[in-house]
């Protein structure tokens, strides 16, 4: 396994990082991920602690509380060989304070995911939406005093807006509080508005990525297929609402250039999406779910080798899209690129 640093921090994660997601199995969205239970959890975790992957991705409301349970379950007897990573901010409740990253919202939700883990820190605590509401004042102030109190250990961010990011780390230099040092945010193949703003800033500011669906909501599996129905055991079936949109023709076209890739290398679909995700700037791990073993095992084969410069090109090419306003002049019009050269070798043919 390799290990990267996250951000700034001296933290060292794993390139690919276990999402807890499938664990508890409550509710329409979660339910449809998995029902892994205590036991299996565990299995899972012994795999993944073999393979060198020692962090562990879940939220509060992942299974409303229950994917922490099993978590906690899972790794209780080795919590020192294992990073914990967890967020909090969006709805648990239907209460006034059920939701968000108020001082009382957050100091909450962190006394209770603690408790959830059975667990004394949280190694990374994440907010896992942006909270208008809420000044980032109070945010930050709020999560120094957990830091200050031990109980976490590093802070970060999910689902961010740039504007948002950066306010974020100003008002932290200004007032000396805890900076941002992760950003979990949807990146893959088949999504790549990432690349636009945030991984700039990313780069920039030196806050690592922790990349969620990687597989673009599970649709770059290897199942779905140019004219074929969607698989009936397809969760997408329930759950292609709740997840990020992705355009079919778009789709077709990356999954035709990875059936190629995959030809000549051996390796699954999953496996090549995910390694090309793993030569992007700024992302310090890619965050994996499996409902069972067998997707575990076929995940962790996307480390240990690189795709060609030829394949990862032909991979940029058949997933680029149009940059949306104000990028496409710096892409598209000399004087602009001149001003700002692309930050991937691809971007300048988007």
């Amino acid at each position: 396994m390799e290990y990267r640093r996250l951000g700034a921090s001296g933290l060292k994660v794993p390139a690919l990082s276990f999402g807890a997601g499938t664990f508890g199995g409550r509710g329409e969205l979660f339910g449809a991920w998995g029902d892994t239970d205590a036991r299996e959890a565990r299995r899972l975790v012994d795999i993944c602690l073999d393979a060198g992957v020692t962090m562990f991705d879940t939220a509060d409301v992942y299974s409303a509380g229950a994917s922490e349970e099993v978590l906690g379950q899972a790794v209780k007897g080795r919590r020192d060989r294992v990073l914990i990573s967890t967020k909090a901010g969006l709805p648990m409740g239907d209460g006034p304070d059920d939701a968000g990253t108020s001082r009382s919202r957050l100091i909450k939700a962190a006394e209770d995911a603690l408790r959830r883990l059975g667990t004394d820190h949280i190694d990374l605590f994440q907010l896992h939406a942006f909270d208008a509401g809420t000044p980032v004042e109070e945010v930050l102030s709020a999560l120094d005093d957990l830091v200050r109190a031990g109980k976490v250990r590093y802070v970060g961010v999910s689902n961010f807006s740039g504007w948002q990011l950066m306010k974020s780390l100003a008002v932290a230099d200004r007032d000396h509080r805890p900076r941002y040092v992760a950003h979990q945010v949807y990146y893959s193949l088949v999504g790549r508005d990432y690349e636009w703003d945030l991984m700039p800033l990313g780069l920039d500011q030196s806050v690592g990525a922790l990349v969620w669906s990687p597989l673009g909501w599970g649709r770059l599996t290897g199942k779905i297929r140019r004219d074929r129905p969607l698989p009936s055991q397809s969760r997408l079936h329930r759950t292609a609402d709740y997840g990020p949109p992705v355009d079919d023709d778009l789709l077709f076209t990356v999954v035709d250039a990875l059936d190629e890739i995959a030809a000549e290398t051996g390796k699954s679909i999953p496996q090549i999406a995910i390694n090309w995700l793993l030569q992007r700037p700024t992302v310090s791990s890619v965050i994996i779910g499996a409902r069972n073993e067998q997707q575990l095992r076929d995940n962790l084969g996307a480390i240990g080798w690189t795709l060609t410069p030829d394949q990862i090109a032909k991979l940029d090419a058949a997933s680029a899209t149009t940059a949306p306003y104000p990028q496409f002049p710096y892409h598209r019009q000399e004087g602009f690129a001149r001003l700002n050269p692309p930050l991937l070798p691809s971007a300048g043919n988007r």
